[in-house]
């Protein structure tokens, strides 16, 4: 039972993570959006208008990613708190986490693309 619960606490953990780090770039791209409205506010041509499209276009999918993977961190919060204290532990649980794991990965690799080119842009532009 007590190996149970620390193993419970380790998936649960990873989730609040997470969830933690999708709030910080939820927070950081609205940081970045206002910093493109800004850009866009100057009238500095197409040169500049282009990239900044394309940047407020990214952002907004980003967002909508970032909701699909919190909605799928509380599902599975939920189905880990709902767990039966008696089932044997088979590593079903962490295997099912692993698509997640895989998933947030991806993610983050992606976020951190995008983020270096909005930073060289803003390197450029501001």
């Amino acid at each position: 039972m007590q190996t149970k619960l620390l193993y419970l606490s380790d998936l649960k953990f990873n989730l609040d993570v997470w969830k933690r780090e999708l709030r910080f770039h939820m927070a950081e791209m609205d940081e970045f959006e206002e910093k493109l409205e800004g850009i866009a506010s100057r009238n500095l041509g197409v040169e500049a208008m282009a990239p900044l499209e394309g940047f407020q276009n990214k952002i907004i999918r980003e967002r909508e990613v970032i909701g699909r993977l919190i909605q799928r961190i509380r599902k599975k919060r939920n189905r880990l708190e709902s767990v039966d204290m008696n089932e044997n532990l088979d590593g079903r649980l962490r295997t099912q986490q692993g698509t997640l794991r895989d998933d947030m990965k991806t993610y983050i690799k992606l976020h951190y693309e995008l983020k270096e080119s909005m930073m060289d842009y803003f390197l450029q532009w501001l």
